[in-house]
């Protein structure tokens, strides 16, 4: 498996990650409360003074963090910055009152709308897609090990250069990326590849970031899924691969012990992996 030697630039993936999240309903909600408002704004802010007086920031070094905060807001890229760096401790917190499979964030690469695939099902592919064929089967039961009929793994991952089609304008719309049904006993069957670790853009001003402060910008190689069922939590999820570069230093922290596969090989270079997913009552 190889792995992304350089990344579709920083402003087209921030200008598709912002246009997916404007889209995407699985970010509208209800009105926060001023008073939460009131509350987390004010404790951000005393965080960041704390920060300011602890480390003894200088005016060049603030005004330097007012240029990046501009350049991220012009490139587009607060949906890539605040997936990769702030979304693992909102997930942490979600998690402490959910039951199920275990969760992990969503990342910024999510593009909704994807075809309909009945198990057992091929995600959308170039013919001469490379990579490493993968077959990937469970099932999806309640939270009573009862089989849920019909639920939906919307599922999405890179290819085998750690691309994702929206993001990568080589790659045709809707690569490696399906909504698929289980069948009437819960089960699901994806045929598909294992997909390559990616890089962050490093030619914006996240990138920018991850150089000064001599971060790598590294996540291994997963799926994503949102798997849902009507009357049940969606679980948003993404599944690694044991053994994988960057599974111990993601840049995201998203990784979790439970979320790792192990594929077998099946000695005609396929691998294959079952795993199940477990949805609690909404």
């Amino acid at each position: 498996m190889t792995t992304t030697q350089e990344s579709p630039t920083a402003a087209g993936s921030g200008s598709s990650a912002t246009e997916a999240f404007r889209a995407s309903t699985l970010h509208s909600g209800a009105g926060t409360d001023p008073a939460r408002v009131s509350a987390i704004v004010s404790k951000l802010l005393a965080g960041i003074h704390d920060v300011v007086r602890d480390e003894s920031v200088t005016y060049p070094e603030f005004q330097a963090a007012k240029q990046w905060l501009i350049e991220v807001g012009e490139g587009g890229e607060w949906p890539l910055f605040l997936d990769v760096f702030v979304e693992h401790a909102v997930e942490e917190v979600a998690a402490r009152t959910q039951d199920g499979t275990k969760g992990t964030i969503l990342g910024p690469y999510y593009l909704p709308g994807q075809a309909r695939l009945a198990t057992p099902a091929t995600l959308p592919q170039r013919p001469d897609e490379k990579g490493v064929p993968l077959v990937f089967t469970g099932h999806v039961r309640d939270t009573d090990g009862r089989p849920l009929a019909h639920a939906e793994l919307d599922v999405w991952q890179a290819d085998e250069q750690g691309y994702y089609s929206g993001f990568a304008p080589h790659l045709p719309d809707g690569n490696l990326r399906g909504l698929v049904v289980t069948d009437a006993e819960g089960r699901f069957e994806i045929h598909t590849i294992q997909p390559a670790p990616y890089q962050v853009p490093t030619d914006g001003p996240t990138g920018k970031l991850i150089t000064a402060a001599d971060w790598h910008p590294w996540r291994p190689a997963h799926l994503h899924l949102l798997v849902s069922a009507p009357g049940h939590r969606t679980i948003t999820t993404q599944l690694y691969f044991k053994g994988g570069q960057w599974l111990d230093s993601d840049v995201a922290d998203a990784t979790k012990p439970e979320l790792v596969l192990n594929p077998a090989d099946q000695g005609d270079g396929t691998t294959a992996v079952d795993y199940d997913f477990v949805l609690e009552p909404a």
